[in-house]
């Protein structure tokens, strides 16, 4: 995907239910953002902090989706692991996370590492980020190897 070009719509079944991207994004921002991996000490924590300040990307008309090619019951124990870890999260975890056992989606989005892209039982999903604007378009896109972690505040103030 290249900035400005349009996200593909998709169907995806997440911790909070089945989604259609454009109709669940609405007019909204989105930061979509893909992890390697469940249960991972650098994905746990990046998920808490931004479950954490998630008020502030709502105040700017932003909804956070996360991606990670596990299964949805490892997304939920995973979850419960987030909160548990980060207990300074209000309420019910406030953003869903994508499961996408079978790689299709992080095939069609671009989050697959190159070096691991031909063998889809091993294939890895790098660290990406997406600013999606409400007409669909990419408008940023941030790729990390899949042993760095990101930077929440970073991304807030993008």
């Amino acid at each position: 995907m290249r900035i400005n070009s349009i996200v593909p719509n998709f169907e995806a079944d997440t911790t909070q239910g089945q989604i259609n991207f454009y109709d669940w994004q609405g007019d909204s921002w989105v930061v979509l953002f893909s992890h390697p991996a469940d249960f991972t000490p650098v994905c746990t924590t990046e998920l808490g902090r931004l479950a954490v300040h998630q008020p502030h990307f709502k105040r700017r008309n932003t909804k956070l989706l996360a991606h990670s090619v596990d299964k949805l019951q490892d997304h939920v124990d995973w979850v419960n692991d987030i909160k548990s870890y980060c207990q300074d999260i209000p309420g019910a975890f406030p953003y869903p996370i994508i499961a996408d056992h079978d790689r299709t989606l992080a095939v069609k989005l671009d989050m697959i590492d190159e070096i691991s892209k031909d063998d889809p039982e091993q294939a890895l999903t790098v660290r990406a980020l997406y600013i999606i604007s409400p007409d669909h378009r990419l408008r940023l896109s941030m790729h990390y190897p899949t042993s760095t972690g990101r930077n929440v505040d970073q991304v807030k103030k993008l």
